[in-house]
């Protein structure tokens, strides 16, 4: 595989790393990297960001995290036959396919597992952490692009806060393409604000929303009242049954959240999501809307979106790895409100119009150009300690519940400045590395 400028390599984690959107990923990478295809869909390809510093795709080196035992390649195929990838596509890139799959690492909680979340957190981190190192990489950012979980309905830990707090404790930033928890959890509040780590999500805007995005801020800024705004989607797949349940609220919530920060007043009407399992990959998309012209005159504008779910998504998430890591590289932490034109439920604060969600992006990008990382933080570093010795650290299920870092006292664990290959995270006594 090629390096990058400096020689480096770049992992990217995928949580989910034997789906649909992980597949695609993987196998777009090659094939823009060999140069089969070109990177459509790609804003990190644009001009724009030319000049940002982003590690090169053919940097990059994936692995991840999944509960299923289809190997990447047998999904490839099964892509290529639904018309996901480009026929052939598979067999180009075999050789890349075949070594990411080699990378992925059984998930969890699976049926019968005995663990407890803090168990659980500590083996997803040493997984994240042996890739690291195994490989050599400069650093590794962790992606969830699995399907959509419930809504907690008790004070378990979803499965998408064990990896968040995994990638926190492996030293490694966290995107979060989903509607699923994630690192929203109570629990981990002091832990993502202590890691130090830049972080993103939630939720992909990839089809209707992005349209909505697009669309909502021409009626303000055309003094249009919008009276009501529905919508429905037809999806495929283990999305269409993941998402059409009522339990994953905060789907829905994601899509109408666009039209609340927009719109003068929040109009009537909801999303409805059918599943349809004949779609596949693909989803249709409709949007009704009522509106108000000059006078009170009533009108009604209809749109219908149809596409390829994982040819949506796979371009974004390439974006948000290179970005991430770029903003990790240059010492940038916390909350990276400037990728919400990425998602449909951004962290931090920003603008909810398309158009000024792309202008701030650009500007994150001139952000981004320069040398090396900013202050805090070296190039391949991170600054992540435990506890001082006697502290019990902020260990699950201990100090109002969070989840923490937990380490010796100074053994094991490094302060800033020290490399990747270095940190001890949730090591149990003084001196105990993991």
């Amino acid at each position: 595989m090629s390096m990058s400028r400096s020689g480096s390599r770049v992992g990217v984690w995928l949580i989910g790393a034997r789906g649909s959107v992980a597949t695609t990923v993987v196998a777009g990478c090659a094939a823009v990297s060999a140069g089969l295809h070109p990177p459509t869909g790609m804003v990190t390809e644009t001009p724009p960001f030319a000049a940002s510093g982003l590690p090169p795709l053919p940097s990059l080196v994936f692995g991840g995290h999944d509960t299923v035992a289809c190997p990447l390649p047998k999904r490839a195929e099964e892509l290529a036959a639904g018309g996901v990838l480009p026929p052939g596509l598979p067999a180009a890139v075999a050789s890349e396919r075949a070594a990411a799959d080699r990378e992925i690492r059984p998930g969890g909680p699976l049926p019968g597992d005995t663990r407890d979340a803090d168990s659980l957190i500590t083996a997803f981190a040493a997984d994240i952490q042996d890739f690291v190192r195994r490989l050599g990489l400069t650093r590794a950012v962790v992606v969830n692009v699995a399907s959509t979980e419930p809504t907690p309905t008790d004070q378990a830990l979803p499965p998408s806060t064990l990896y968040a707090a995994a990638a926190l404790r492996a030293g490694c930033p966290y995107i979060n393409f989903t509607p699923s928890t994630g690192l929203h959890h109570p629990a981990l509040a002091r832990l993502t604000a202590e890691s130090g780590l830049p972080h993103a999500g939630r939720d992909g805007k990839t089809g209707q929303t992005l349209l909505r995005a697009a669309l909502a801020p021409m009626f303000t800024q055309r003094a249009l009242a919008v009276r009501a705004w529905s919508g429905t989607n037809l999806l495929g797949g283990g999305d269409g049954a993941a998402l059409a349940d009522p339990a994953a609220a905060a789907k829905n919530a994601g899509k109408e959240r666009v039209l609340t920060d927009t719109l003068a007043t929040p109009p009537e009407g909801e999303v409805h999501i059918d599943d349809v399992p004949a779609l596949g990959d693909w989803k249709t998309a409709w949007d009704h809307v009522a509106f108000d012209g000059f006078l009170g005159t009533r009108m009604i504008l209809q749109t219908i979106w149809q596409g390829c779910g994982s040819a949506l998504a796979a371009p974004l998430v390439l974006d948000l790895a290179r970005l991430t890591t770029r903003a990790h590289e240059r010492g940038l932490s916390g909350p990276l409100g400037e990728l919400g034109f990425c998602f449909k439920d951004p962290v931090g604060e920003g603008p909810a119009g398309l158009a000024e969600q792309y202008a701030e992006l650009v500007r994150f990008g001139e952000r981004l150009r320069g040398g090396g990382a900013g202050a805090g933080s070296g190039s391949g570093e991170v600054g992540l300690c435990g506890a001082d010795a006697g502290e019990d650290g902020a260990g699950l299920g201990g100090g109002s519940g969070e989840v923490g870092l937990r380490g010796g006292s100074g053994e094991g664990c490094v302060g800033s400045g020290g490399g990747i290959d270095d940190v001890g995270l949730a090591g149990g006594g003084a001196g105990e590395e993991r």
